[in-house]
């Protein structure tokens, strides 16, 4: 996502016919100088493909590892109702964001912030993005890092694939393994300056979570013919209180599945006919919904009432079948390489909400080397030692990651359209508005309760013993 301060700018249409209408001093990423007009001219768009996988790759990240648990929560027919309900509560929060974008001639979502409420409505949004993507960025290495060189906990070591294949050695450490990681793989695909240009990693992330959904398929359907998988869940079991508040603690899990309001406008601007852009949503919205049901139901099928909150975390035991150490490998490793492509997807509307906060009326970022720099590797700086050396950091992120979360994808869209600038909103718009923030209010009471009650049982464990 792009922060665009000022007046807004008039709304583009197809690249090919109106090439020049892009070529302004605040349009984002794109060349003002002269001398550099030439090689935009060579970039002639955006594909429609390269664009669903950007845009799919922002949505399926480590989310799709905590879905399944829903499933034992809420049982398989209501979980699988509830995954599909967001993405329709997906694409109608973002239709409304893009109306509203044509409709003040916006390109960007700070841009439609800024003229719904000010400088300060594009600065809240800055922050959001900011806190959410570092807390998600810093969450993906430490995930990473546990994958490949193992973790600790409670005193139990969990080795990593690395550890498993090689035993223990300096060079698969977690320090050594995230540091080239970062330098080999974070910092060339942070150092581009299109989000096109990662369409080929993207569609190769995506292609790795599918490859985790169909190795997860095959053990299910393996299983199955055996006889020993028993019949799943259902529907939820409510006897107490307990069992029913414990229904509301996945709502923040679903509700922040779809979450990519902060890349869309990058995509948009991009796009080589920028009037797909609708079916561009809908397309990834239709293929993650797919693949979130499809990992959700294999998931649970295999694991049932054992399925643990991390369902990666269940791939670290003996799976009771053929080459089980092998497929528990090639899950773990694809799921990390899958988490490793879509860092860059994150990173990228980061960089310029950071850039947009510090110089709100300087050039494009892409057009000035020295800031674009200097941002990016201050930024991954900051993730690198977060993920290395804050060991709270991820309880912190659990408060404010989620808080943030909602309000970039249901409340701000929402207020948005209740202030109705031009005009434009329906009743019924306006009623699904108000249903969003609710949701999305109570989506945040609960996760922080939540949060807060496990990590004071956590602290109060600790302390007794």
């Amino acid at each position: 996502m792009t922060i665009v301060n000022g007046k807004p700018l008039k709304e583009k249409r197809s690249r090919k016919n109106n090439k020049q209408s892009l070529v302004d001093e605040k349009s984002p990423l794109l060349p003002t100088q002269k001398g550099e007009e030439q090689g935009f001219d060579e970039f002639n768009g955006a594909s429609f493909p390269g664009a669903v996988f950007n845009l799919s790759t922002t949505i399926v990240g480590a989310g799709i590892m905590a879905l399944p648990a829903t499933m034992k929560v809420l049982g398989l027919i209501p979980g699988i109702a509830l995954i599909i309900f967001m993405a329709f509560l997906t694409d109608a929060s973002i239709d409304l964001l893009i109306r509203f974008t044509r409709a003040g001639k916006s390109v960007s979502y700070g841009g439609v912030m800024e003229d719904a409420f000010g400088s300060i409505g594009r600065m809240l949004l800055q922050v959001c993005v900011m806190v959410n993507n570092i807390g998600v960025l810093v969450v993906y290495m430490i995930i990473i890092g546990d994958v490949l060189s193992g973790t600790t906990s409670d005193g139990i070591h969990h080795s990593g694939v690395l550890e498993g294949w090689f035993g223990v050695q300096w060079w698969n450490g977690r320090f050594f393994v995230l540091t080239v990681t970062t330098l080999g793989v974070f910092a060339p695909l942070a150092s581009l300056k299109r989000i096109d240009s990662l369409s080929y990693t993207s569609a190769l992330s995506v292609a790795l979570a599918v490859v985790f959904l169909v190795i997860t398929a095959g053990i299910t359907f393996f299983k199955l013919i055996t006889g020993s998988i028993s019949m799943p869940k259902l529907f939820p079991d409510i006897v107490d209180f307990t069992s029913a508040f414990n229904l509301f603690t996945v709502v923040p899990v679903l509700v922040t599945a779809y979450i990519c309001h902060y890349n869309v406008h990058s995509i948009d601007n991009e796009l080589e006919d920028n009037t797909q852009i609708k079916a561009v949503v809908r397309t990834s919205l239709i293929l993650c919904s797919s693949v979130y049901v499809m990992t959700s139901l294999f998931g649970f099928l295999l694991f049932g009432d054992e399925t643990l909150d991390d369902v990666l975390a269940n791939f670290d035991t003996n799976l009771g079948i053929p080459y089980s150490s092998l497929l528990n490998d090639a899950v773990r490793v694809s799921y990390a390489l899958h988490l490793m492509l879509v860092f860059p997807i994150v990173f990228f509307p980061l960089r310029l909400n950071l850039d947009g906060l510090l110089f709100p009326r300087r050039g494009p970022l892409a057009s000035d080397n020295l800031r674009f720099v200097s941002i990016t590797v201050a930024l991954i700086g900051v993730i690198f030692l977060g993920a290395n050396f804050i060991p709270s950091i991820w309880d912190a992120f659990q408060f404010t990651g989620a808080t943030a979360a909602v309000c970039i994808g249901f409340i701000f869209p929402s207020a948005i359209t209740l202030g109705d600038r031009y005009g434009i909103a329906s009743k019924r718009d306006k009623i699904l508005c108000v249903f969003m923030i609710v949701l999305a209010v109570f989506s945040n009471v609960v996760a922080v309760y939540s949060d807060a009650l496990a990590l004071f049982k956590k602290n109060g464990g600790s302390t007794r013993e």
